[in-house]
């Protein structure tokens, strides 16, 4: 008799959680393996953050927090959505999760019945199709390839828009690809998105302020769209808090209470001590961490001009995040030292086999031609990495 449940039945292991696991099981063996897999800042929590946090303990909020979060914090994320992004939130209408991931789920599970559809521009991120098939719903894909950035546009959006359609969640900046939607670009599909009221725009701006190259725009700062949209972001990225697991939503007041409602069975408040130290994060001006973002931007150049050398690569120059994700297609369909490369799966598993670079494979990411790499890795080890997998190419035998 099968024990799992057809839910579970459903659903892949994440395909970063897969690779970096066979990194520590090679590290544990001894193999010196260079992992680009995870993306996660290599920075330690600032030292005001981390006062913050030992204050919260030492005045004993170590109790339940309300559902959606203490009062100052959503006060300090609607204060922030102002300040940066010109969005005018109440504090009823957040609600601060144990991470962006579960902000998104708690969305989806608001809106989502069976047999509902959500678009999904690719690449995406790896959990965004399992998130949609664990709320019964189906996901609608939309292509776009490395010669416009995996960029859609408005009209290919509409074209996918059917009956069923029950929401469009996307990231931008993006992970994997590293591109983010100008404004322009966002207006356009925010006044298509306008026509069709049923539709809930869910914008994951977890990489909001890793942007090298402009400004950053939300789509619900477009009046049009703003009660569609549940704007989702999170504090691990800019401010090195991924083990703090705090994200948020901001969402249309009926849409708040329905997150809160889901939160409340499931998980309840977020962790007390982060939360505290997240309000101290969020006051101070986004200046006082640019420090990691402008280290970033320095690995960035440095990777991009030593991947262009690696043989078969094509790579676009990545304006936001920390990832590349170069078209490896020349490989596909191809063997290297007698192993299939069937795709990019396959040649990813190649990689940390061969040159001992773990990467991910872009089949997770909706893209099987494309492998995934952060580069918030050291100076080091990102120059070694790309001399590890140029020469394994160059030498690797190629029919």
């Amino acid at each position: 008799m099968e024990k799992y449940s057809a839910r579970l039945n459903r659903l892949s292991f994440s395909q970063t959680f897969v690779m970096s696991n066979k990194v520590r099981e090679m590290k544990a063996k001894g193999i010196d393996v260079i992992s680009l897999t995870l993306g996660e800042p290599d920075f330690d929590v600032p030292q005001n953050i981390k006062t913050a946090a030992f204050e919260a303990i030492n005045n004993n909020f170590s109790h339940y927090s309300p559902v959606p979060g203490f009062l100052d914090l959503r006060q300090a994320i609607c204060d922030k959505l102002k300040r940066d992004n010109n969005l005018e939130y109440q504090p009823s209408q957040i609600c601060v999760s144990n991470g962006a991931k579960q902000s998104i789920i708690n969305v989806l599970a608001s809106i989502i019945n069976d047999g509902d559809e959500v678009i999904l521009p690719a690449p995406y991120w790896v959990s965004y199709d399992e998130m949609v098939k664990m709320m019964g719903g189906k996901s609608v894909f939309i292509e776009t390839s490395i010669d416009n950035d995996f960029k859609m546009t408005a009209e290919q959006l509409e074209k996918a828009i059917t009956p069923k359609t029950k929401a469009f969640l996307y990231s931008s900046p993006c992970n994997p690809s590293g591109s983010y939607y100008r404004r322009e670009e966002l207006e356009k599909i925010a006044n298509m998105v306008a026509k069709y009221p049923q539709i809930t725009i869910i914008s994951d701006e977890i990489y909001e302020y890793i942007n090298y190259d402009g400004k950053h725009t939300s789509i619900a700062e477009f009046p049009q769209v703003y009660e569609q949209t549940a704007v989702i972001n999170g504090m691990s990225k800019a401010f090195a808090m991924t083990g703090w697991r705090i994200g948020y939503s901001a969402c249309p007041t009926w849409l708040a209470k329905g997150c809160e409602k889901i939160q409340g069975q499931m998980t309840s408040g977020a962790n007390t001590m982060a939360q505290k130290a997240s309000v101290t994060a969020l006051k101070n001006d986004p200046s006082e961490y640019r420090y990691m973002i402008d280290e970033f931007k320095k690995r960035r150049e440095i990777v991009y001009e030593l991947v262009k050398e690696i043989p078969g690569f094509k790579v676009n120059y990545p304006e936001a995040a920390f990832y590349f994700f170069p078209d490896i297609s020349y490989y596909i369909g191809k063997n290297l030292n007698g192993k299939s490369i069937k795709d990019a799966d396959d040649f990813a598993m190649f990689l940390l086999e061969e040159a001992h670079v773990g990467t991910v494979g872009g089949v997770s990411f909706g893209n099987p031609t494309c492998i995934r790499f952060s580069y918030a890795a050291s100076e080091n080890e990102l120059k070694e990495a790309m001399r590890r997998i140029k020469d394994c190419l160059e030498n690797a035998s190629l029919s």
